[in-house]
C-alpha cells in the first residue's frame, strides 16, 4: 500500500496555528499581570501614581495634535488642492488617519518612557514581587537613573521611527489607513514589549543584543503581549490602569522566554 502523503499546505497551516497559539500565549501574560491586583494590591495601587502623572503630560500633547491635525492633513496633501470633491476630502482624511496612527505610537512610547522613568522605584518593587512569586528570582541589581533616562530616550526615538514609517504608508491608495494602523500596532507593540521586559532580562545579565536575539526567536509571543498591551493603552484611561499589570506581565514574559528550551542559545549569565 502506498504511504499517505501529507496534505498540501499542511506545513504552512501548522506554522500559522503555532504562531497564533504563541500570540495568544503572549496576550495571556498581560491578563496574568492583572491578577497581581489580587495578590499585591498595595504595590499595584502605587504603580498607578507615575502613570497618572505621565498621562497628564501626554494628554496635553494629544490636545495640541487635535487642533493641529487639519493643518497637518492639508500640508501632507498639497497635490489635492486642485482635485474635485469628494476626492480632495478623501485624500486628506487618509492623510489624517495615517498621522493619527503614527502619532498614537509616539504617544504610547512617550507615555511608557515617562512612566517608567518617573516610577522607577515603584515598578522595581512590582518587578521584584513578581520574581519572588515565581521563585528562582535573580539578585536585585540597581537599574540606575541614567540607564533609565537612556532607555526612555531610546524608546521615544524608536517610536518616532515607527510613527514616521506608519505615516509614510498612509498615502497608499485604498489600503493606506489600514496599512498604517497595522504597522503602528505591530511594530509599536514589539517596542513596548521590549522596553517593559528590559529590567527582568537585564537582571539576569543579558545584554541588549542578547535580549533582541531572545525576542527574535519568539516574535509571536512577544507581539501578542505587546499588541494587547498597546490596545489597552489606547482605551481612554486604560494606560493608567494597565501600566502596573503591564510591568508584572512583562516580567512573566521575560521568565517564559528564558524558560523555553529553544532559548538556550540566547541566555545570558544568571
Amino acid at each position: 500500500m502506498l504511504a499517505r502523503r501529507p496534505a498540501a499546505g499542511g506545513a504552512p497551516r501548522a506554522f500559522y496555528a503555532e504562531g497564533m497559539e504563541e500570540f495568544a500565549r503572549g496576550a495571556s501574560l498581560l491578563w496574568r499581570g492583572f491578577a497581581f491586583w489580587g495578590r499585591r494590591p498595595g504595590l499595584m495601587w502605587l504603580g498607578l501614581l507615575p502613570a497618572l502623572l505621565a498621562s497628564i503630560v501626554v494628554a496635553a500633547g494629544l490636545v495640541a495634535l487635535g487642533f493641529a491635525l487639519p493643518g497637518i492633513a492639508e500640508a501632507l496633501t498639497p497635490f489635492a488642492d486642485e482635485w474635485p470633491e469628494p476626492w480632495a476630502t478623501i485624500a486628506r482624511v487618509v492623510a489624517a488617519t495615517a498621522t493619527v496612527a503614527g502619532a498614537l505610537v509616539l504617544v504610547v512610547m512617550t507615555f511608557t518612557a515617562l512612566t517608567l522613568l518617573i516610577g522607577e522605584p515603584f515598578y522595581e518593587r512590582i518587578w521584584a514581587a513578581v520574581e519572588a512569586d515565581g521563585g528562582d528570582a535573580p539578585d536585585a541589581r540597581g537599574y540606575g537613573f541614567w540607564r533609565s533616562v537612556g532607555d526612555a530616550v531610546s524608546l521615544i526615538g524608536r517610536g518616532l521611527v515607527v510613527a514616521v514609517l506608519s505615516g509614510l504608508l498612509g498615502p497608499v491608495p485604498v489600503v493606506g489607513g489600514l496599512l498604517a494602523g497595522t504597522c503602528a500596532l505591530i511594530l509599536g507593540g514589539t517596542l513596548l514589549a521590549d522596553e517593559l521586559s528590559a529590567r527582568a532580562l537585564a537582571a539576569r545579565g543579558l545584554t541588549g543584543r542578547q535580549r533582541r536575539d531572545l525576542m527574535r526567536g519568539h516574535r509571536a509571543r512577544v507581539r501578542g503581549f505587546g499588541v494587547v498591551t498597546q490596545l489597552c493603552f489606547l482605551v481612554p484611561g486604560g494606560a493608567i490602569a494597565t501600566m502596573p499589570a503591564a510591568v508584572a506581565g512583562s516580567t512573566l514574559l521575560a521568565r517564559s522566554l528564558l524558560e523555553d528550551p529553544r532559548s538556550a542559545g540566547s541566555r545570558g549569565p544568571e
